[in-house]
């Protein structure tokens, strides 16, 4: 599977790469035109022996341009270029890597490591981040305050502060149209000895690539189905992260007019952990829905996953009502302690996720949640 994760991830960022070729540059500036010549074999995404993806052009060019030759790529004629940065860097080509200090070994220093994304041209609105893996300390076991680690965003659309493990994460980043100052990627780190490592990889999306998520969506999935999950997510060393506040979209697919979500399956335990988001996550807490009034027992007023007229998929007769928040530590539409399948046909498909800075004493050892999601095709009673 995490195999298949990676090669799906390639050909998604093949994609992105390629569709720039559809942006006029005619009329651009000569030096930005310098970086997409159209060579025999194409601007194409490359697989370095390594594992990191890389441009397939000369290899005088490569050096030229300051990237790592990593093996050949077009029958010999061209040379996968990685390109890589670390602390103080900056980021001018697409596709290159944020990696730590030391990489790709991990290290154990304390400090502030910033890069800096300038945009290759005035058309590129995202920036997408690909946590290829990402393992810095996790936040604090009272609260889950990310007050050791950090990995902060700044100079685009808001991004939530996160720490822990989030290989095989991404977020996308609308930096808006026109030539503006450069994102700022930062990981602070303090506190206690960890072995620490990063390597993200940073794409960028033009404004008319079919590629582009849409505004204001921080996590962007395509495809009928697939599987979501909140930052630092693990159901056994994971913890949920505080202070998150961010939208999960799903691109509609072409004759589909709703969706369902489950809880992944947890492999470590009988009573699944792969939803908890509020309550005692130790014993059995039950769904919460948005339903009940504040100061109930039975409401979401904290942490939530918010999913537009979500209703138990399998219910029978349909219900006439839905909610928007879940929360609890059972994912479910309906107060209950049984899981369900949970769908909605509200389009476009999206999800919000909220957490508060508070957890102790009313939470404990919530995980946050893990959903698959598989989209469902148009029918006379769903549009």
């Amino acid at each position: 599977m995490e195999k298949q994760t990676l090669v799906m991830k390639g050909l998604i960022i093949l994609m992105i790469v390629n569709s720039i070729d559809s942006i006029d540059f005619s009329t651009r500036d000569p030096r930005f035109l310098s970086g997409f010549h159209n060579y025999p074999w194409g601007m194409n995404v490359c697989a370095a022996p390594s594992g990191e993806l890389g441009n397939c052009i000369p290899k005088k060019e490569c050096a030229v341009r300051g990237g790592l030759p990593g093996g050949p790529c077009a029958n010999g004629f061209g040379v996968c270029c990685v390109f890589m940065t670390s602390c103080g860097g900056m980021i001018r080509e697409n596709g290159s890597y944020f990696v730590n200090p030391n990489h790709p070994d991990t290290t154990d220093g304390t400090g502030s490591c910033q890069v800096s994304v300038y945009k290759l041209h005035p058309d590129i609105c995202q920036i997408r981040i690909d946590f290829d893996f990402f393992s810095i300390a996790g936040p604090e076991p009272i609260n889950h305050i990310c007050n050791l680690d950090q990995f902060l965003v700044a100079g685009g659309s808001p991004a939530p502060v996160i720490c822990g493990v989030n290989n095989g994460e991404h977020m996308y980043i609308d930096v808006g149209l026109g030539q503006s100052n450069p994102l700022i990627l930062t990981i602070i780190t303090s506190g206690p000895s960890y072995p620490r490592a990063w390597r993200i990889r940073v794409t960028q999306i033009p404004c008319n690539s079919i590629w582009r998520a849409d505004p204001g969506c921080l996590q962007y999935y395509t495809g009928v189905n697939g599987r979501i999950r909140s930052f630092n997510f693990d159901t056994t060393s994971g913890r949920q992260l505080s202070n998150q506040d961010y939208s999960v979209c799903i691109r509609t697919e072409r004759n589909f007019c709703s969706i369902q979500y489950q809880a992944c399956v947890d492999p470590n335990r009988n009573r699944s952990q792969s939803f908890t988001l509020s309550g005692n996550s130790n014993l059995i807490v039950p769904a919460m829905i948005s339903g009940g009034t504040q100061g109930q027992p039975n409401s979401c007023q904290a942490d939530w996953l918010m999913i537009p007229c979500a209703k138990v998929a399998d219910r029978m007769p349909v219900p006439t009502t839905c909610e928007d928040k879940i929360c609890g530590g059972t994912f479910n539409a309906e107060i209950s302690s049984l899981e369900r399948t949970v769908s909605s046909n509200i389009r476009p498909f999206r999800m919000s996720f909220h957490t508060d800075s508070v957890e102790a004493p009313l939470d404990t050892d919530n995980k946050g949640f893990c959903l698959t999601y598989v989209q469902q095709p148009c029918t006379t009673t769903n549009g």
